[in-house]
């Protein structure tokens, strides 16, 4: 893996599915690449895959649906189930909530999922692909202001005085909360006692 070039590590992480750019900027920052090539090769990335995706999606399942029973009453349910539950949702915020959707990184959001969302809803690829790409661009964001955080933070952290300090700091916090809750605790359960 030594051979690949760094900057197409980076641009193909972000591509995939599952770590997309969550993956692919923090992974671009342990390069010591520059923050700036790390944002654009994720960005660019996690964008490459959106439009095959959202083009292959339809012919697929129609095809499924056409040459399987079994993938035309799964596909089918599947699309009447989750049209039934989110539908209120999609109509009442449809590509902003998708953008949003996309830009929230936790796991199961991201561009791979909300191509899916865009597809089982039936969002028009003129509405979905902005919103997809708006989503990625604020999640690339999002990722980066934590991961450079993190890494002034580790960086911050090498000095060894200020590493033990700050955990002597925390462990005395959690035995402050933890003898708070447990005094609080006893009075609680003595007060609902009859």
């Amino acid at each position: 893996m030594s051979s690949i070039p760094k900057e197409l590590v980076v641009f193909l992480v972000s591509a995939l599915p599952l770590g997309e750019l969550r993956a692919g900027i923090p992974l671009g920052l342990g390069f010591h690449l520059s923050p700036w090539l790390v944002w654009w090769l994720a960005i660019l990335g996690n964008l490459a895959p959106i439009i095959p995706i959202l083009l292959f999606l339809e012919p697929a399942s129609k095809w499924l649906m056409s040459h399987s029973k079994f993938f035309d009453r799964t596909l089918s349910g599947l699309f009447e189930r989750t049209r039934q539950q989110h539908s209120e949702r999609i109509d009442k915020y449809g590509a902003v909530g998708l953008a949003i959707f996309v830009a929230i990184p936790s796991p199961g959001t991201g561009a791979w999922t909300g191509c899916l969302v865009a597809w089982l809803f039936g969002i028009k690829l003129r509405y979905s692909i902005p919103a997809i790409a708006a989503g990625v661009f604020g999640a690339g964001a999002l990722v980066m202001a934590v991961s450079t955080g993190a890494l002034a933070i580790f960086k911050f952290l090498e000095n060894p005085f200020i590493s033990v300090g700050l955990f002597a700091l925390v462990a005395l916090a959690v035995l402050a909360i933890m003898r708070y809750r447990g005094k609080n605790g006893e009075g609680d359960e003595e007060r609902r006692a009859p």
